[in-house]
């Protein structure tokens, strides 16, 4: 072998050598917060359970806080293997802004309807009136709000709830089966 290349394969040990404990530190940082985002999953899911919260605002709740969890600690573990993650957090900044702003309807139903289910300003069989359109309370989602009036099924996006006034009205009329459809 020519001098260049052991010149070249000591250097490659060398910075082996450098680059094995840096990456050790960097799988149990990661591994510290794999471990922390489960508890803190755990703890998010138990004081939901205590307060009562609706089971899919505590599922997303937790899977919020977990997967949060592990996107600091991957940008930490990268940043001890001397990875430049500057360029990788304005990256996330962007693309969570561009996904912001693009599904900005989707996301204003889905907050809306977290704080729905978290304060309960109504409940199911409750009748009520917002804007035009009433019935019975028949579901309550992340998304939307369904009313049932005589055979209509009125879908409202939870962000309408938070603009427009609600009526309630406590003593709820029945909801009569909705009679099926007839053929033309």
């Amino acid at each position: 072998m020519s001098d260049v290349a052991i010149a070249e394969l000591e250097k490659f040990i060398a910075d082996g050598i450098v680059f094995l404990p840096k990456l050790a530190g960097a799988i149990v940082i990661f591994l510290i917060f794999w471990v922390v985002s489960l508890l803190l999953k755990g703890t998010v899911t138990r004081y939901g359970k205590r307060v009562r919260l609706n089971d899919d605002v505590r599922d997303l709740l937790a899977r919020v806080v977990r997967i949060s969890i592990l996107v600091i600690g991957l940008v930490t573990a990268l940043g001890t293997i001397n990875v430049d993650v500057s360029a990788m957090v304005a990256g996330l900044g962007l693309t969570g802004f561009a996904l912001g702003f693009a599904l900005q309807d989707i996301i204003s139903n889905m907050l809306a309807g977290v704080l729905i289910l978290m304060h309960r300003p109504f409940r199911r069989g409750n009748y009520i009136k917002i804007g035009d359109k009433e019935g019975t309370v028949i579901d309550m989602d992340l998304r939307y709000t369904t009313l049932q009036r005589d055979n209509l099924k009125i879908l409202i996006p939870n962000s309408t709830l938070f603009k427009d006034a609600i009526t309630i009205i406590t003593a709820a009329p029945p909801v009569s089966p909705a009679p099926p459809p007839s053929l033309p």
